[in-house]
């Protein structure tokens, strides 16, 4: 997936449904990342921009941007926006960086034959970060 200018991997058994960005309502005191709930068939799921969260721009909702939702074994009703999608990737077929990561939920680095590197996402090392979980003001 896209997250700002940054290609970034998911395991596909950390996300739960990839979906277009439905309404969301802002919540009043809560930090810049946090852009709100949505309701997603009779559910509300809190909103992170994940390039904002990480220091970045935040994210323009465009025809091409989506919500990941976190996969239901975390029991958190947390959807992330990323700018778009970019298909499946075999992280076999990378080739592993031993560059230091930048942010605790980055497992790792690869770069694929065109040269581009592409960011491991640990969802489970960011949906349990103490920052993630402190959207309030």
């Amino acid at each position: 997936m896209q997250v700002g200018a940054e290609n970034w991997l998911l395991r596909l058994e950390e996300a739960g449904e990839v979906m277009p960005v439905p309404p969301i309502a802002p919540v009043p005191l809560t930090r810049p990342w946090y852009r709100g709930l949505t309701n997603i068939r009779g559910n509300l799921y809190g909103v992170v921009d994940l390039a904002a969260f990480q220091g970045g721009a935040e994210t323009a909702v465009t025809p091409d941007s989506r919500l990941v939702l976190v996969a239901e074994r975390f029991n958190m009703a947390s959807a992330l926006l990323v700018s778009r999608m970019l298909g499946l990737r075999n992280i076999q077929a990378l080739e592993r960086e031993e560059a230091q990561t930048a942010c605790a939920w980055e497992r790792g680095r690869y770069r694929d034959g065109e040269g581009r590197v592409w960011h491991e996402l640990g969802m489970t090392e960011l949906v349990f970060h103490d920052g993630f979980l402190q959207a309030g003001l």
